[in-house]
């Protein structure tokens, strides 16, 4: 990036105090962001790349980064206590939601949030998203939010299918989409307050969700439960009512849908 990071930042039009770094290429906006926290970034900055070599996915995996695709990180300083970062995913998923039927509203009702926070295009894959949190070394959290969406590419993924907007008829920049979700993404954080809000994010979430009310499978590392999904928790948790009538709240787990 260079000695002089600062030059790489702009301001978002119509969004005082927020920043953007745009670059050609990176290992991972995710990392890059991280670094900039460790050097006492006052947060609020977006970075993105028009291809990652070393994009990351949740739990390890990669995640394919081929140019034409969205690939941003937004890094934020201290956005909540830490007991109210568990529903900060839902805010993410929620924002990109919104950003994408900001920019293509014919996609309203083919487009939805599959639990915690990708986005499902016709029932297939669009997006991922990543959240990491860790001391700074200034007394601080940085907290970093990843953002994938398949504008022009999708991977071939045998555990779950992919689309991209493209696949599916929808022509898209990047660089639109990017400014639809910094916008989308400045008003959901409002909404959330820190976690004060998240009754609001909660009900939003649940109306543009995939899979309520419907049998799903979780599936862990060692095991899975199969029942009905009947809600989220005030923690973001899903509720899960298995055929037996007991209820499980789901921290994390891949979750599949039924017939």
């Amino acid at each position: 990036m260079g000695s002089d990071p600062d030059r790489l930042f702009s301001s978002i039009e119509g969004l005082a105090g927020w920043r953007h770094m745009a670059l050609a290429e990176t290992d991972s906006t995710n990392a890059q962001a991280m670094k900039l926290a460790g050097s006492g970034d006052p947060g609020r900055l977006w970075i993105t790349a028009e291809s990652q070599s070393a994009g990351r996915a949740r739990r390890g995996r990669s995640w394919d980064s081929k140019p034409g695709n969205l690939y941003a990180s937004l890094l934020l300083i201290d956005p909540a206590k830490s007991d109210a970062l568990a529903t900060l995913p839902l805010v993410v998923s929620l924002a990109l939601y919104e950003a994408i039927i900001a920019a293509i509203p014919d996609l309203e009702g083919r487009l939805k949030i599959k639990w915690p926070n990708d986005l499902l295009l016709d029932g297939k894959k669009l997006s991922g998203i990543l959240l990491e949190a860790q001391p700074d070394g200034f007394g601080r959290t940085a907290v970093v939010i990843g953002c994938g969406v398949n504008c022009r590419h999708f991977p071939d993924n045998p555990m779950y299918p992919a689309i991209s907007l493209s696949a599916a008829g929808v022509d898209l920049a990047s660089t639109d989409l990017f400014r639809h979700l910094a916008a989308s993404m400045a008003q959901q954080l409002r909404v959330w307050a820190e976690g004060k809000g998240f009754s609001i994010i909660r009900r939003d979430w649940l109306d543009r969700s995939q899979g309520l009310g419907k049998d799903i499978v979780a599936r862990f590392s060692d095991r899975e439960i199969t029942g009905k999904f009947v809600d989220l928790d005030e923690d973001g948790l899903l509720l899960l009512c298995d055929d037996m009538g007991q209820m499980h709240k789901i921290s994390a787990a891949d979750i599949f849908f039924g017939n």
